[in-house]
């Protein structure tokens, strides 16, 4: 039989809600929408760190943070974990990464395992981006996201045709600060983007953690981001909500643009395989490494365990194999990656990958039921009051009808993370009854009975995976990878700019 390939196309900070196969109500994503019409929708995709460098490690080791050495966006990954990389390589495959690494906040943290790749430094630009190889640096002339689309393409064009790949296309787009192609900024006229129905939440049942972060629209989204002064007459807690509908639209029509270039390459790519012949033999995945807050809840960014930001989109196409226009509500999370793609290749992931927590959902892809599928994702947030959002730590537990949270208000030693320790809070949403998660029901005793379930639930997956609960003052740290401490105190400094300004 054929190995298949497998071409990994990951944007970063994508969310589902954007992207018009999952009903996106704020744009249209034509080539996005091919794959899931020629292959499966996965509708349960969640993250197990919702923060840039942490989900990429989890996806490349099958294994959380707390294994793979990458609690936050400032340390680097324990070497040691393996890949599913590693796996194909050294299986036969050529391999090949093009874009955004972000493995290690240093200038750059090779990538490893692979034949070939260019990557940008940190977060990278997206107009003539300096781009880092094996042989050095230098500067990409053009559009960060079609570059990468033509890297990766002249990579195809350069292999063998009897060799079995594995691309990986790691888009910067969308991440701040929503810089688009000049091609695309005539679209989404201000005023034309829909409001989310929670823009205007109020918090009022929410935690203190929740209350506190630094991620809303009107207060926190600064300047750079708009790359524009905020005018006078919006200025003023008296100005509030008229301030953030302006800003709001600003921030999407930018977002979106950048977005608009990532669905235009993708059809790029999904030609050029057609043209080639690949298509068939091809698995073909669209995810991004988290969610992100689309004016919902009036914030921005990711982090928090609210839906927008813990799903993944998660879009796959293999004709050999998927049946066209098929969905899966199967809860999966972003550990269970690397084992899927071991899977589709022939791989036992057991044994080529003893460290990986995953579990292969190969058989849902071909439409196969499997009984003990597990009923419930668990995440954990380990960075704690950071210097730019002041998102709290936090652990919890999400199944099909319920979501429960613990902020535990401790840092533990995380790289980034403050010394300062809150109250813990609980927090449970009935996702049945109040599907946006407006309505904290921790402390209803209607819902006694259900959150003790939960917490026995949480504590079976904590176990499962050999996490340590918070139990205190006393409860075990664990050993961090290094982190880049004068660039973390740089940023500090840049935040706190930006605060005494606005």
């Amino acid at each position: 039989m054929t190995r298949p390939n497998i071409i990994f196309v990951m944007s970063d900070d994508h969310a589902a809600h954007a992207i018009s196969a999952y009903g996106s109500r704020v744009n249209s994503t034509p080539h996005l929408d091919r794959i899931a019409a020629g292959g499966m929708r996965m509708d349960a995709v969640f993250c197990t760190n919702s923060i840039c460098s942490p989900s990429r490690a989890s996806i490349l080791t099958g294994t959380y943070s707390h294994v793979n050495g990458v609690s936050s966006i400032w340390t680097e990954m324990d070497y040691r974990v393996p890949t599913f990389i590693d796996v194909l390589r050294n299986s036969g495959y050529r391999t090949a990464l093009f874009g955004k690494w972000h493995l290690g906040e240093q200038e750059v943290s090779e990538p490893r395992g692979f034949d070939d790749w260019k990557v940008f430094p940190g977060q990278g630009d997206y107009v003539d981006p300096e781009m880092i190889a094996p042989e050095g640096r230098a500067i990409e002339k053009g559009y960060a996201t079609d570059i990468v689309t033509d890297l990766s393409l002249d990579w195809i064009d350069g292999l063998d045709a009897d060799d079995p790949f594995c691309l990986l296309v790691h888009h910067k787009a969308p991440h701040r600060p929503w810089v688009p192609d000049e091609k695309h900024k005539h679209l989404y006229a201000d005023g034309s983007i829909p409001e989310p129905e929670t823009f205007f939440d109020d918090y009022e049942t929410r935690s203190k953690a929740v209350r506190g972060v630094h991620m809303t629209i009107a207060d926190d989204m600064g300047a750079d981001d708009l790359k524009m002064e905020v005018p006078e007459h919006l200025r003023g807690e008296e100005n509030r909500e008229a301030r953030m509908r302006w800003k709001y639209q600003i921030y999407m029509r930018d977002y979106l643009q950048c977005i608009q270039s990532i669905d235009d390459n993708v059809g790029r790519m999904l030609d050029h395989l057609e043209e080639k012949g690949l298509a068939e033999n091809t698995l073909i995945v669209y995810t991004s490494d988290q969610g992100f807050f689309l004016g919902d809840h009036g914030w921005f960014d990711k982090r928090l365990m609210f839906d927008q930001s813990l799903q993944m989109p998660m879009l796959m196409r293999w004709p050999a194999q998927i049946e066209a226009g098929s969905r899966s509500e199967a809860i999966i999370t972003n550990v269970d990656f690397a084992a899927t793609f071991l899977d589709a290749c022939g791989i036992e992931a057991d044994d080529a990958l003893p460290t990986s927590q995953g579990r292969s959902f190969l058989p849902l892809l071909r439409g196969e039921s499997v009984e003990d599928w597990p009923d419930a994702a668990y995440y954990r947030y380990w960075e704690h009051d950071d210097p730019i959002h002041g998102a709290p730590a936090h652990y919890g537990i999400r199944t099909r009808d319920y979501k429960l949270i613990y902020y535990y208000g401790a840092g533990l030693g995380v790289p980034g993370a403050s010394e300062r320790v809150f109250e813990p809070e609980w927090e449970l949403y009935d996702l049945r009854a109040d599907p946006t998660e407006v309505r904290n029901v921790a402390d209803d005793p209607a819902y006694a009975a259900i959150k003790a379930d939960m917490e026995t639930k949480l504590a079976e997956y904590q176990e499962r995976y050999s996490d340590e609960p918070y139990r205190g003052e006393d409860t075990p740290r664990p050993e961090w990878g290094p982190y880049d401490k004068e660039l973390f105190a740089r940023v500090e400094e840049y935040v706190k700019a930006i605060r005494a300004s606005s």
